[in-house]
């Protein structure tokens, strides 16, 4: 997944606040670390400000939730 196309995704996922979007931007997250690893996941949590709206952590590893 390329990081354009994950940021879309999450700002569509922040707009809304339940724990599915959560899981989904985990799932996303995932995706990002097994294309760009760890310091995209990374940049994205800290940009995004993922771990106060999602308690989501940057150092975090996400790639065991990748799709197979």
């Amino acid at each position: 997944m390329k990081i354009e196309r994950a940021k879309e995704l999450i700002e569509v996922q922040l707009q809304f606040t339940s724990g599915y979007n959560r899981n989904s931007i985990r799932m996303i997250l995932a995706e990002v670390q097994l294309v760009h690893g760890q310091a995209a996941v990374d940049r994205l949590i800290r940009e995004y400000d993922l771990e106060a709206r999602f308690d989501l952590r940057p150092g975090e590893d996400y790639s065991s939730l990748r799709r197979r």
